[in-house]
């Protein structure tokens, strides 16, 4: 049904609107009436300036760019995978494997340029200037940092945000559990995520609880959304664990994860040539929508691996290929 209008053909509801405004306007309205268009208006207002308010004070981190994905994955290395490189060797050799993105780790070797030198987040500003126009011509993109220890000196701990602030960084690697109050505070100023990062179980050692996934999950289970875990697969299976149980365990927590296949020796091989079962590690990650980076970390044949890495990143190409 259509609205009745008036002789100027301007709807009633629209006039009797625009009257009660200027009648309200100059006071012609009693106090009683004034009050209860106020109140009406209120109630409006409050849901709404909370709303702003919430949006304002909330901050929600950018994904890797889809681009960056191979297959549905945004996959690259570990630049630990060429630690008897130069920082600039190992991106140049990630984007040879085919690698989109690049983790960097605290203490590689810079290069000959600097004698001695190593890159992690002390680098100068001139340092990080050379790094980022080398992943710029290498077309590659830096997304994480790690593994790093925070301290729980904000000051710092805040060294390490600033140093992944200044290269976009995605998210940052670590075990420090014991600075997580520090940790919750500065990824909420930086918008920067944190996963707590898991090696092997130690028999001598059994006050080290990093490889059990429901640990892990204690720790941040009631924490920023944006702290959870680097799921290193490799070292769970080395733990005697099911790596797509683990990631089952800490869904909607994986914030990153280090990528490798094993074979019965804990011999690190190409993707599909070891136990561990990559193909269910990489579904998992997708019904999860798994949005962090996947690193892949190759701990074998240092110094000439971009062979075997360039077989991972093939194999995640053509994981489910008709």
């Amino acid at each position: 049904m259509k609205a009745a209008h008036h002789h100027s053909g301007e709807p009633l509801k629209a006039t009797r609107h625009r009257l009660v405004l200027l009648a309200n306007k100059n006071n012609i309205l009693p106090h009683c009436i004034q009050m209860k268009i106020m109140k009406i208006n209120l109630r409006y207002l409050a849901p709404m300036a909370a709303a702003l308010y919430f949006a304002a004070t909330t901050t929600h981190a950018t994904p890797i760019p889809e681009s960056c994905q191979i297959n549905g994955i945004a996959i690259g290395c570990q630049a630990y995978s060429f630690k008897e490189f130069s920082v600039f060797d190992a991106i140049d050799k990630t984007a040879a494997t085919g690698g989109k993105v690049i983790e960097f780790y605290p203490g590689q070797s810079y290069g000959p340029e600097k004698p001695g030198a190593k890159f992690d987040h002390n680098a100068t500003d001139e340092m990080i200037a050379a790094v980022k126009a080398r992943l710029a011509k290498a077309g590659v993109r830096a997304v994480n940092y790690g593994v790093v220890g925070i301290p729980k000196d904000e000051a710092a701990a805040r060294k390490i945000f600033e140093f992944a602030k200044k290269f976009e960084l995605y998210g940052i690697t670590t075990e420090s559990v014991d600075s997580i109050d520090t940790i919750e505070k500065l990824v909420k100023e930086y918008d920067i995520r944190v996963g707590f990062h898991d090696h092997p179980k130690r028999e001598k050692d059994p006050k080290y609880r990093m490889w059990d996934p429901n640990y892990i999950l204690s720790v941040v289970k009631d924490r920023d959304a944006r702290i959870g875990s680097c799921a290193d697969v490799g070292h769970w299976f080395h733990s005697g664990l099911d790596p797509v149980d683990c990631l089952k365990i800490l869904q909607g927590r994986i914030i990153s994860s280090h990528l490798k296949d094993e074979d019965a020796t804990f011999k690190v091989v190409p993707f599909g040539a070891g136990k561990i079962n990559i193909p269910a590690v990489l579904e998992e990650l997708k019904r999860q929508h798994f949005v962090g980076n996947a690193s892949i970390e190759y701990e074998a044949n240092w110094k000439n691996s971009v062979g075997d890495i360039t077989q991972c990143i093939s194999f995640v190409r053509d994981h489910g290929a008709k």
